[in-house]
């Protein structure tokens, strides 16, 4: 890197240090002070960490891993097909058919919630269809499954994005060649299409599992006010308890468990499919 090159980094890094580094710097701060009472005194703990590792909030943690987990694979599970769909349209249909996905997300968040609460309520659009077909009223609202539903609703355009951007980078004649050579669909999927496309996997994955795993919104209005996930609890100490020091910690082993979350991706990516048949000379199938 030159001098030149150095220099033109320099806002960045001025800007990348005040939005993200201080900040983190700060939480780690709060995260390892403890209250002694007294206006100013404080001291140096773990016991925020101590606190947080103790059954009922690994719990939570572990709901908030589950619940975002299906939601990503119920994400990936819809998400592929209709990547796969779309890269096969005409050029302009491609086009209208990406907007179809984009334009939910100009609407704030926080609307799209809360039209899914008249959807799924018990008097909702939803059971007044089922009604009229014989079956229901059902308890959707306040589970599970109102709060899987509402993360793959809004996270879904960010499975399907990356795997259609890697979808139309597949050249059609190693999916011929793959064909001329005796393999049939389904082997031709799992050994051609999946691997020159597990970037895009990886990376809707990652963009979906992620901010899942750190929503506090969905849970929220979805799931009621005594449906906690991680994000909940960390939202609630530091605008209901008031406790920032807990509130902190928390934040600190969320960040942690994400950033190993990445590093397994990243590993999965480095170490997938594609490296590997890219260094074998012999046809797959």
């Amino acid at each position: 890197m030159n001098e030149q090159t150095k220099r033109l980094s320099y806002p960045y890094m001025v800007w990348i240090s005040i939005v993200i580094v201080i900040p983190i710097l700060l939480i780690f701060l709060y995260s390892i002070i403890g209250d002694t009472g007294e206006p100013v005194a404080f001291r140096l703990t773990l016991q925020n960490y101590r606190a947080f590792f103790s059954p009922i909030y690994l719990n939570v943690l572990w709901h908030s891993f589950v619940v975002a987990a299906i939601s990503t694979i119920a994400c990936l599970i819809l998400g592929y097909p209709v990547a796969w769909i779309v890269s096969k349209l005409a050029a302009h249909k491609q086009s209208n058919a990406l907007m179809f996905f984009i334009l939910p997300m100009w609407i704030n968040m926080l609307l799209r919630t809360y039209a899914w609460i008249t959807i799924l309520s018990r008097q909702g659009i939803l059971n007044k269809l089922l009604a009229r077909l014989g079956m229901g009223p059902f308890q959707m609202m306040y589970t599970d499954f109102a709060v899987i539903l509402g993360m793959v609703y809004n996270f879904l355009p960010f499975m399907i994005l990356p795997i259609y951007t890697s979808v139309l980078k597949v050249d059609p004649s190693l999916v011929d060649a793959a064909k001329d050579l005796g393999a049939n669909e389904s082997r031709v999927f799992l050994k051609v299409i999946l691997p020159l496309t597990m970037l895009g996997v990886v990376t809707g994955i990652t963009m979906v599992f992620l901010p899942a795993m750190s929503t506090f919104v969905i849970p929220q209005l979805l799931g009621g006010g005594q449906y906690i996930m991680i994000g909940n609890l960390i939202e609630r100490q530091f605008l209901l308890t008031g406790n920032w020091h807990f509130g902190s910690a928390i934040s600190m082993v969320l960040m942690v468990f994400i950033l190993i979350s990445v590093a397994v991706m990243k590993k999965f990516e480095s170490n997938g499919p594609q490296e590997k048949s890219a260094g074998k000379g012999a046809v797959p199938w």
